[in-house]
């Protein structure tokens, strides 16, 4: 697998042509252009996880939905796998893996694939990214890993996962906050809008402060912004983003699960919400049927 595929993207490692059975499991896959990569069923037991996955926290809640996608229409996406001596190494698909263990399901379907160390972060990382599924702090962990094991400038990382150099710059900033900040960003606790204005004020103890007036408050983006100016955030506490759409966002991706876009036209808009498999398409309409 070539390592410059992997800025496009899984659609790049999943080959597109599926046959199912009357359970309707997938069996196999065949890539476009090599009718002998297909999926195999695969051991459960006999797979271990990536030791690279940048995601550390999984949501018990979205793996039960997870589960319950599963009974109704099988594993529909395949795991993407490497050898590993007698047995196999998860490249991407840890979720699903997790979800079939907590069936006690025996077999899983699998792609398998060559992968050196480094196609193996960048696929977990661009999987997690593509459905939304990494929190902020984790997914700015994962390109300061990029960076440093593999020697990748901002630049190339923002190619590899499809973003823009700035984006990149402006998620590893997010380590430089307080490690009780960035335990709280990723508990929920605050948005991305609230730790931009954060970053935008010198000092750990200043930070911290207005950390604390956010929770205590209870401060909106907006209020937190205010805060920030009275106390001298810099111009980057002052970016021209509508962190208030932000929150929405946010809240939006809570619930469904998936990548979420408010986009403003005059008073109006549009709410966008991508998904990226039929199961997840099908757990989306569930939740708004409901």
């Amino acid at each position: 697998m070539a390592t410059n595929s992997l800025g496009r993207g899984l659609s790049s490692l999943i080959p597109p042509k599926t046959t199912t059975g009357k359970d309707g499991q997938v069996k196999r896959i065949l890539l476009a252009n090599d009718n002998k990569d297909r999926i195999l069923q695969l051991d459960i037991d006999k797979i271990k996880v990536n030791p690279f996955q940048p995601r550390k926290n999984f949501d018990e809640s979205e793996l039960n939905e997870l589960i319950d996608s599963i009974k109704e229409y099988g594993i529909i996406q395949p795991l993407i796998v490497s050898q590993s001596g007698d047995g196999f190494e998860l490249i991407a698909g840890e979720r699903r893996l997790r979800a079939a263990k907590k069936m006690n399901l025996n077999k899983v379907p699998a792609i398998v694939r060559d992968a050196n160390e480094q196609e193996k972060l960048e696929v977990a990382l661009i999987e997690n990214i593509q459905r939304e599924q990494l929190n902020l702090i984790d997914t700015a962990a994962a390109y300061h890993r990029l960076m440093g094991e593999f020697n990748l400038t901002q630049e190339e990382v923002a190619k590899k996962v499809s973003k823009s150099r700035p984006s990149v710059a402006n998620t590893l900033r997010l380590l430089n906050l307080p490690q009780e900040i960035q335990v709280a960003l990723i508990e929920g606790q605050i948005t991305e809008g609230h730790a931009k204005y954060l970053l935008g004020i010198e000092g750990e103890e200043k930070q911290t402060n207005l950390f604390r007036k956010i929770l205590h408050n209870n401060l909106s983006v907006k209020d937190t912004n205010n805060e920030a100016r009275r106390m001298g955030g810099t111009k980057a506490a002052r970016i021209k983003i509508n962190y208030a759409d932000k929150d929405k966002e946010f809240a939006l991706r809570q619930f469904f699960g998936t990548k979420v876009e408010v986009k403003r036209k005059g008073k109006g808009g549009q709410i966008i919400i991508e998904f990226f498999s039929e199961e997840e398409l099908s757990g989306i309409i569930s939740k708004v049927k409901n």
